[in-house]
C-alpha cells in the first residue's frame, strides 16, 4: 500500500493517532450576514429553532443548528448514491422497486432511514421469498457485536454512520456511528418574515368540497361560505398576512466532522487475522471519507431553501497525541482510490466486500401501502 491508503491504515493502527477532525467554515451565497434558514421545529419542542451554547474558543458562545448529525450522514448517503449511479465508485447496494399507478418507485439502502435494519427491507422480498428468510437476509442477520462481517460485506454504512435493528424482535447489536458531521451558525440574531398569498383577481367565495380540488368542484358564492371550504384551500384567493419564521442571521457558520480511531475499533470481524481486521476497517475509514468528499468536496453547499452556503476555508487533520495535528491532503478521486486500495486488501486477507446490485420487491402489503402513498387524494379517492 502506498499514498492515502497507507496513511490510513496508520490512523486505525497507531497508538499515536486519536482519529482525523475536518473543520470547514461557510457563509451565505448572498454574503457574510446575509440571512439563513435553519430547520423549523414546532415551538412544544422548543422552536422555531434549536439554539445551544458552545464552548468555542474558551468561551460559551450561543449558536443555531444548521444541521444535525443524522440529516449530514444522509446527505453522505445521498452523494454516494449518486457517485455509484455515476460509476465513480464501487459499492453494494440493496434496490427495491415499486410498481405503482404513477410509475416505478425505486428505494436503496442508501435511502432506508435504518439501513440494514429498516422495515423496507424486513418487508421486501428476494427473488419471491421474504427477505429476512432468504439466504442474504438470513446473513445480515447473523451480524454481532463481535462479528460485524456480514454488516461489511453487504451493509458497510451501517458501520459507518451506525445502525440498530428496533424494528425486528429479540435483542440486536447497536453498531454506534464512527463518522459524525454537524454544521451550526454562531451568535444568531433571529429575523422576521410575514408570510401571506395574493391572487392576482382577488378570487374570493367558496367551494362545496376541497376533496375535488382536482376534479369538477363547484363555486360557491361569499353569502354560501362554510367553513373548511375557503378558496384558499385548493389555491386560489388570498391569505392574509401571518407571521412566520424568519431565519437567523449569523457571524459564521461551521461545519465539523470527524472519526476516532477508537470507534473504529470497536468494530470487530470475529475469527479474522488482525491485520485482515485493520484493514478493514481502514477500508470503512477510507468509506467514511470518500462519502464526505462526496458530500461536502465541493466549494457550495445546500442545505435546504434558503439555506445556500459557499465554504470559506476548510482544513482536514490528523489528530495526533498531546493536541498536536498534521495536515491531510483529501480529494474524492484519491479517497475513491484508498478505499479501492484497501478494500481489496481487505479481501486477499480474508474479508471481502461486495459490489453488487440485490434487486428486491414489495411484499403484497408494502406494495399496497406504498400505492396508497403514491395515489392517495387523488383522482382515484374522489367520488
Amino acid at each position: 500500500m502506498t499514498g492515502l491508503a497507507e496513511k490510513l491504515f496508520e490512523v486505525v493502527t497507531s497508538p499515536e493517532i486519536a482519529g482525523i477532525a475536518i473543520d470547514a467554515t461557510y457563509q451565505p451565497v448572498g454574503g457574510q450576514g446575509d440571512k439563513v434558514m435553519p430547520p423549523s421545529y414546532p415551538a412544544d419542542q422548543g422552536g422555531p429553532y434549536l439554539i445551544e451554547k458552545l464552548w468555542l474558543g474558551g468561551q460559551p458562545v450561543e449558536t443555531v443548528v444548521l444541521d444535525q448529525i443524522p440529516s449530514q450522514a444522509n446527505r453522505i448517503e445521498q452523494a454516494l448514491l449518486d457517485a455509484r449511479d455515476q460509476q465513480r465508485i464501487e459499492l453494494p447496494l440493496f434496490e427495491l422497486t415499486a410498481k405503482t399507478s404513477r410509475g416505478d418507485i425505486r428505494l436503496t439502502s442508501l435511502d432506508f432511514p435504518h439501513r440494514y435494519a429498516d422495515a423496507y427491507l424486513r418487508d421486501s422480498l428476494v427473488e419471491g421469498h421474504r427477505f429476512d428468510r432468504s439466504p442474504i437476509g438470513q446473513r445480515l442477520r447473523e451480524a454481532s457485536d463481535n462479528d460485524a462481517r456480514p454488516l461489511y460485506e453487504r451493509e458497510p454504512l451501517s458501520l459507518v454512520l451506525g445502525a440498530w435493528d428496533s424494528h425486528r424482535t429479540g435483542r440486536w447489536p447497536k453498531f454506534a456511528r464512527v463518522y459524525n458531521s454537524r454544521m451550526f451558525g454562531t451568535e444568531p440574531e433571529i429575523g422576521a418574515r410575514i408570510g401571506s398569498r395574493i391572487d392576482p383577481l382577488n378570487l374570493t367565495g367558496s367551494i362545496d368540497d376541497k376533496g375535488k380540488a382536482e376534479e369538477d368542484w363547484n363555486f360557491l358564492a361569499d353569502g354560501e361560505k362554510r367553513k373548511g371550504s375557503k378558496l384558499s384551500e385548493i389555491g386560489h384567493g388570498n391569505i392574509a398576512p401571518v407571521r412566520a419564521h424568519g431565519g437567523v442571521s449569523v457571524t459564521a457558520i461551521r461545519r465539523v466532522a470527524s472519526v476516532s480511531q477508537a470507534s473504529l475499533r470497536r468494530i470487530r470481524f470475529g475469527e479474522a487475522s488482525e491485520a485482515a481486521a485493520d484493514t478493514a476497517r481502514a477500508a470503512l475509514l477510507a468509506l467514511a471519507l470518500v462519502g464526505d468528499r462526496a458530500a461536502f468536496g465541493r466549494a457550495s453547499l445546500s442545505l435546504r431553501s434558503g439555506c445556500d452556503l459557499a465554504r470559506v476555508s476548510e482544513q482536514i487533520v490528523i489528530e495526533l497525541d498531546g493536541g498536536r495535528t498534521e495536515p491531510l491532503a483529501l480529494e474524492f478521486d484519491t479517497a475513491v482510490e484508498a478505499f479501492d486500495t484497501l478494500r481489496g486488501r481487505a479481501a486477499e486477507l480474508g474479508i471481502a466486500m461486495a459490489t453488487d446490485t440485490v434487486y428486491l420487491e414489495p411484499m403484497p402489503s408494502l406494495q399496497a401501502a406504498i400505492e396508497h402513498a403514491v395515489v392517495a387524494a387523488g383522482p382515484a379517492d374522489a367520488e
